[in-house]
């Protein structure tokens, strides 16, 4: 029997860590960092613990490559959501809000912004990892700053993605569902109406009146 070429043995270890990624992300944003654990990881995986060091040199790397996933598929779903509702006329800052306080993040938390769900966490963390967290920060606030509009100041992000991040786990802990989803609506009022300009559709400028001859 021939034995499995070199290019077959790299791609069932890309596949290998592909499938401890996904389970790590998914778990990084469910339980947080120090809820991750490299035996239950490898086991949700299907893959032996002793082959965990061929893909990772240490917990800590996994966590940022896990975190540095989580950020990935979580803007991918984000941006897919806000470009359905860009699609139906909705301005960008009121998809973003809409969008990143929707109901679904209350139930979906494996899914969801890893900022929500480790920001209070990676300060306790090794530097490595905080400054995956730091990356994951910036991002959030970069996407608030676009959503907003050329003309806005990146400072004017800060509140406003804190004031998201802040109801998002708000609504999380506060174990009522009715309670958690005023939280939600009444934060999209109020950042929706402080910012009503970014919000409200852009009129089309108005046609110059015709000549009377």
């Amino acid at each position: 029997m021939n034995a499995p070429s070199s290019s077959a043995r790299s791609t069932r270890k890309e596949e290998s860590r592909d499938r401890i990624l996904d389970v790590a992300s998914r778990t990084v944003r469910r339980v947080g960092f120090d809820g991750v654990g490299v035996a239950d990881v490898m086991k949700q995986a299907g893959l032996t613990h002793g082959g965990f060091y061929a893909h990772f040199p240490s917990r800590d790397d996994l966590l940022i490559a896990a975190s540095v996933r989580a950020g990935q598929d979580s803007q991918a779903l984000h941006q897919s959501h806000v470009e359905r509702l860009l699609a139906a006329g909705v301005p960008p800052f009121r998809a973003l809000v809409e969008t990143y306080l929707h109901e679904a993040g209350l139930d979906n938390i494996e899914c969801g912004c890893p900022v929500a769900a480790l920001v209070s966490e990676m300060p306790r963390q090794s530097n490595a990892v905080q400054e995956e967290g730091r990356s994951l920060v910036l991002n959030l606030q970069r996407m608030v700053a676009e959503a907003l509009g050329p003309d806005a100041s990146p400072d004017a992000a800060w509140p406003i993605a804190a004031t998201l991040i802040g109801a998002l786990q708000l609504a999380r802990a506060v174990g009522d569902r009715d309670q958690a989803l005023a939280i939600l609506a009444g934060t999209k009022r109020s950042l929706l109406a402080e910012h009503a300009e970014a919000a409200e559709p852009t009129k089309p400028a108005s046609k110059p009146a015709r000549p009377t001859r």
